[in-house]
């Protein structure tokens, strides 16, 4: 009765003879390679050392060091993010200081992990934006669960919600200090350090207002 996988016999090219190694108690204690790795090791910190005394050690971030060992001494030493880096969400704000989110959810809906939450309310009677937008009473912002795809900044008509901050969730030790509710995202500055954003929005009762108003509509 044959076997159901049959053995293949061994091609006599393919066969490599390794040569037997004596195991001497001077191999068997590695004291060569310890030694060898030790030597290796003090090498490069006498010779980091020295030029860090003298001043002679590159900029391991602009300048490269190609010759021996460079440690980025983060977080005092960062790597520069590129432009399009996407750090931690922030919300603009208005000229007085309200956040430009309507509440609109579109943000939320593409949002892949369902991290955000928004809870969108009415302005009150005799605001010039009641009946044309809304406003958030709550945005929170999972962090844990973003995984920072720049969905949301896409998705938003308003330019209300950016990831320009450049910069990345701190290491926290719980996890409500990941929650980013409303007026922790309208603290967060740009990397320019301003709160609001540089493309233009024209409010409704403004000249140069492209939509409906009141007066128009009547």
């Amino acid at each position: 009765m044959g076997t159901a996988f049959p053995k293949k016999a061994v091609s006599a090219a393919k066969v490599v003879v390794v040569e037997h190694v004596p195991h001497t108690p001077t191999i068997q204690s590695y004291l060569p390679a310890i030694a060898e790795g030790l030597a290796v090791s003090m090498k490069h910190f006498f010779k980091n050392t020295k030029e860090m005394i003298r001043g002679e050690r590159p900029d391991p971030i602009l300048e490269g060091y190609e010759d021996g060992i460079s440690t980025v001494m983060y977080p005092e030493q960062k790597r520069p993010y590129p432009e399009r880096f996407r750090g931690v969400h922030r919300l603009t704000q208005r000229d007085d200081g309200s956040p430009r989110c309507v509440a609109c959810l579109c943000c939320s809906t593409a949002c892949p992990a369902q991290c955000i939450f928004i809870e969108s309310g009415e302005y009150p009677e005799g605001d010039k934006r009641r009946g044309y937008e809304r406003y958030p009473v709550k945005f929170v912002i999972d962090e844990l669960r973003c995984i920072f795809c720049g969905y949301c900044v896409e998705a938003c008509p308003c330019d209300a919600i950016r990831m320009d901050t450049g910069a990345h969730a701190a290491p926290y030790d719980s996890r409500e200090q990941f929650i980013y509710d409303k007026p922790l995202l309208l603290s967060l500055p740009a990397r320019d350090g301003s709160l609001k954003t540089i493309n233009p929005r024209h409010e409704p009762g403004d000249a140069s207002y492209p939509g409906l108003t009141r007066e128009h509509g009547h």
